[in-house]
């Protein structure tokens, strides 16, 4: 018997000051997700504080509904936000 996994792919390519707002779209596509959702985030070059809040909202969804989020294309200094405010092991990571 194979096990398969439905990664859903929520692209994230916009500018600085729209992140919060797709990754808060991307949240309501959690339902579709059956075991991960890729977020790409290779356009984001830094991140804000309502992007951080709705990275961890976005989190907390996947947890609620057991759904592994990889965050792909995360650049250097984005990854050292994510870990400044330890997010970064609520995800997975890919480039």
């Amino acid at each position: 018997m194979a096990i398969t996994t439905t990664a859903v792919l929520l692209n994230i390519d916009i500018d600085e000051e729209r992140v919060a707002a797709a990754l808060q779209k991307a949240g309501e596509k959690l339902d579709s997700a059956e075991d991960e959702a890729v977020v790409d985030l290779s356009s984001v070059r830094r991140i804000d504080a309502n992007a951080l809040r709705a990275l961890e909202e976005l989190a907390g969804l996947a947890d609620d509904k057991a759904v592994k989020v990889v965050l792909r294309g995360v650049n250097v200094d984005v990854y050292k936000v994510l870990k400044l405010v330890k997010l970064t092991r609520r995800f997975s990571f890919v480039n």
